[in-house]
């Protein structure tokens, strides 16, 4: 699985990509300079079951790590993520 990030001032994505086809998408605005909020997680049906959204949450976190960043995990899908797994908590706004 491939994750790519596209960010900009306001707003930014990781998408997921297996075998050329896009596989799982999360979205997330930022808010100030030091936390960014996730808004958004999806992943294709054909993909369901695959560990596609917690990669995407993963992907989020290693973000926030190496750039001193917060998280808010707003989506239902990524908030979840995060009650589940203690290891990634420490990002939490």
């Amino acid at each position: 699985m491939e994750i790519q990030q596209n960010n900009n001032e306001t707003r930014g994505e990781f998408s997921a990509f297996s075998d050329g086809k896009q596989a799982g998408l999360m979205t997330y605005s930022w808010a100030g300079n030091d936390k960014f909020i996730i808004d958004h997680t999806e992943v294709d049906p054909a993909f369901g079951g695959k560990g596609v959204g917690k990669e995407l949450v993963l992907a989020a976190v290693k973000f926030a790590r190496e750039n001193d960043l917060k998280v808010i995990p707003l989506c239902p899908f990524a908030a979840a993520a995060f009650k589940k797994d203690t290891g990634i908590q420490d990002v939490l706004s």
